[in-house]
């Protein structure tokens, strides 16, 4: 379904159409298109659809249309795989339900005092969201009710799965009312998927609008071949030309969260992390103040990002590549939301070429190469050899054939295993005068080269400033986490 669907045109209530348009929404996307007249019918519905497509309008318009305001027993259950999610969609289906009266929603999940959620739930809710594992501890509990259920949501059914929560979810699904609908999304249709739709859904509904492998037309996906001890300059390099209000940026385990958010604290950088050490409590602050816009950057392991749904990311950064294709595609489906274009940004370090290949064949999207900032300011070796050779003395005590080469390699080096970011201003105001980068190369590797020759017997020891390449690298230790720059206030970019 490719034409332009209107919201006006899927049966939904006047309560529910003034609210989604106060909202900004006019027009359905195409899993809502698809979806929502199946749901209004009271058909079960599977959909396939990545995140950020609008599944949660998809079920949650019809869903709220459904609910009995009179009626204090719960009639609709949605199962998530993540706290983040749970209060995510409950946030949402609240917004949808703005004008319907007398209407209760409440999001059940782990890490939260379950004193707040037995006093709600014995007050009467009309809509639960939760996670598996806390519904269960309900339903052990016997504080949860689900004998008037009308409708079940599964959402995001592939990660329930992939986090092992299928005993618990066939649990829940065996004691509700035999007579309800059931609604399913997934971002990929598994053979375990396949095996809960036929057991659980009555001649479902198919509705699809991407493959699994597929990746938003509204992200636009770069790449940089850089070495991994350059990817921090890298970075402060791309958020001062690109100035996100709000980025992602994904690493592989909480240790290179914690370092990395660190370091660019120190820059003058707002800046949280996000992992699976960090408690519920702190977890929930963290993303109050992102959906706020107080956090500009927000660090995360694929684990704990599962289930983040914010709005206003510009930009999401692939510090350290996924080990599984299909991470890259949930990452970047966190950008380019709701109609909005997007960029994916994909650090491609020196171990993670084949890594990238893998991601590239998954996806078959088109990634834009882009040159190196850092390195553009290095010419081709032909050209600096040749540059360096016409300027060498006779008296160098270095043999000046052999000079440039060594030179070469020396830089190389610092290139791959050096952080260069408290650099990068100097060079800029070198190349503020219309001095091309290969002249200013040039002349570094004279300087490079004088203080080479003066050094005698220490031909082979390298220096910039006059220093030994032992002080040097000792001074760099110091100063890794530093950055020339001022740090810059609070204000928020826009």
């Amino acid at each position: 379904m490719n034409e332009i669907v209107k919201f006006e045109e899927l049966n939904l209530s006047k309560d529910i159409l003034n609210a989604i348009s106060e909202m900004g929404f006019e027009k359905a996307s195409p899993i809502q298109a698809q979806a929502i007249p199946f749901i209004v019918e009271g058909q079960d519905v599977t959909g396939l659809a990545m995140t950020g497509t609008g599944k949660t309008a998809a079920f949650g318009l019809p869903l709220i249309d459904k609910i009995d305001p009179q009626n204090k027993n719960t009639q609709a259950l949605i199962l998530c795989p993540t706290r983040e999610l749970a209060i995510q969609i409950s946030s949402e289906l609240t917004k949808y339900a703005k004008y319907k009266k007398r209407m209760t929603i409440l999001s059940v999940y782990g890490g939260q005092p379950i004193e707040r959620q037995l006093y709600a739930l014995s007050r009467g809710v009309q809509i639960v969201v939760g996670t598996p594992g806390r519904l269960m501890d309900h339903m052990d509990r016997r504080t949860l009710d689900l004998s008037a259920i009308k409708m079940v949501v599964l959402d995001e059914a592939d990660e329930m799965l992939n986090m092992g929560f299928r005993a618990d979810i066939e649990s829940i699904l065996k004691v509700l009312p035999k007579e309800r609908q059931t609604v399913t999304f997934s971002a990929t249709m598994s053979k375990d998927i396949l095996d809960l739709v036929k057991k659980y859904q009555r001649q479902p509904e198919i509705v699809k609008v991407s493959n699994d492998n597929s990746t938003a037309t509204t992200v636009e996906q770069c790449y940089y071949d850089v070495p991994s001890a350059s990817k921090l300059a890298l970075f402060t390099k791309l958020m001062e030309e690109h100035k996100p209000y709000m980025a992602i940026v994904f690493c592989n385990t909480k240790r290179k969260v914690d370092n990395l958010a660190t370091k660019l604290r120190r820059g003058g950088y707002s800046v949280e992390g996000l992992h699976g050490d960090i408690s519920q409590p702190k977890r929930n602050r963290v993303m109050d103040r992102f959906r706020a816009g107080h956090v500009q950057v927000l660090i995360a392991t694929d684990v704990a990002a599962r289930g983040i749904d914010v709005p206003n990311i510009d930009i999401v950064f692939n510090y350290e590549l996924p080990k599984e294709e299909k991470a890259y595609v949930h990452r970047i489906g966190r950008t380019g939301r709701a109609g909005k274009t997007g960029m994916a940004i994909s650090f491609v370090g020196e171990s993670e070429r084949y890594t990238f290949r893998g991601i590239q064949r998954y996806t078959n999207a088109n990634f834009v190469y882009k040159n190196l900032p850092i390195l553009d300011l290095v010419a081709s070796d032909e050209k600096i050899s040749s540059y360096s050779d016409a300027q060498s003395s006779s008296n160098d005590s270095i043999n000046s054939e052999d000079r440039p080469n060594k030179l070469i390699l020396n830089v190389k080096k610092i290139l791959e295993q050096k952080d260069l970011s408290h650099h990068i201003q100097t060079v800029e105001s070198l190349m503020s005068n219309n001095n091309p980068p290969i002249m200013v190369a040039a002349a570094l590797f004279e300087l490079l080269s004088q203080n080479n020759s003066d050094s005698g017997s220490r031909s082979n020891r390298y220096s910039f400033s006059g220093r030994s390449s032992s002080n040097y690298s000792s001074d760099r230790s110091d100063r890794s986490d530093s950055y020339s720059r001022k740090p810059r206030s609070s204000r928020r970019y826009r």
